[in-house]
């Protein structure tokens, strides 16, 4: 029964999810640790908090399974490691399932997996890695009865600034999302669309499927938090956010006015009182 996973996940209150994204240290990539470089404590100021979910690698998880706190979030672990974030790409790039990932997963207490699907300038070997990574988590997932979320994220070219830059070209997202889907996701976890007004086309052609909004790169608090409203409004079914969180002076007050918006209903204005 994948819905009793699904319910850990997604808040009985409102039906969406907050999850927070603290595996960045998957990726070995040095300008990601900002503000995890003591996990520990970053971890424990979020149970503190109280967001839905807390999105871990298995190296990790057992920094927010080992806490005797009762009700805390539920755990998203990461599957896929990939080297497709630096600044000058490698001359091989790759994308590598875990060992026996929902196996680890249901040892771990999971309540969902999640795994990325890349779409890279010239890169179709890269994609055609992620697309095996998912089919084999697929029969996985639903042998033992643990949800899937799917990551599609469309990269613009490595040469226009370097680094991991997102596309936010509708026209790119859509296909992508469907293909996700279609691969037999049970969420998706997916880029802002460039204009947010145009972001009720995802969910449409998702289909049904529950859509999760990542945060993207470090933004001004007021922006992250008028983006979330509006991206709500147009039908999303939550966020992901790691970086406008971690790296954020107070962790905590980011969450909890990030939930006054998710669970509560509230503007971005409301909601900004929280950090103050």
């Amino acid at each position: 029964m994948k819905s009793a996973r699904l319910h850990r996940l997604f808040n009985p209150r409102s039906g969406r999810c907050f999850d927070v994204a603290l595996d960045h240290g998957f990726f070995n990539e040095g300008s990601f640790l900002a503000g995890i470089e003591d996990l520990s404590a970053a971890v424990h100021a979020l149970i503190d908090a109280a967001p839905d979910a807390i999105q871990l690698t298995v190296g990790q998880a057992m920094r927010l399974q080992a806490h005797p706190v009762r009700p805390k979030p539920a755990l998203v672990l990461r599957t896929d490691t990939a080297n497709v974030y630096g600044r000058e790409l490698p001359r091989t790039l790759f994308s590598r399932l875990i060992g026996e990932p929902v196996l680890q997963a249901v040892r771990l207490d999971a309540a969902c997996v999640v795994v990325n699907l890349f779409q890279l300038p010239n890169q179709p070997e890269l994609t055609d890695q992620c697309i095996q990574n998912i089919a084999t988590l697929k029969v996985q997932c639903d042998h033992y009865a643990m949800p899937l979320m799917i990551e599609p994220l469309v990269f613009r070219p490595n040469a226009e600034a370097g680094g991991y830059l997102v596309d936010g070209d509708l026209a790119k997202i859509l296909p992508l999302v469907r293909q996700a889907v279609e691969l037999g996701a049970d969420v998706i976890k997916a880029d802002p669309t460039d204009h947010v007004a145009d972001y009720h086309q995802v969910i449409r052609i998702a289909g049904g499927v529950p859509v999760l909004v990542r945060g993207g790169g470090r933004a001004p608090e007021a922006e992250i938090l008028a983006r979330t409203e509006a991206l709500l409004k147009q039908g999303a079914s939550g966020i992901v956010y790691g970086r406008n969180i971690i790296q954020h002076p107070h962790p905590a007050r980011m969450t909890r006015a990030l939930m006054a918006v998710v669970h509560d209903g509230a503007g971005a204005e409301e909601a900004i009182r929280f950090l103050r």
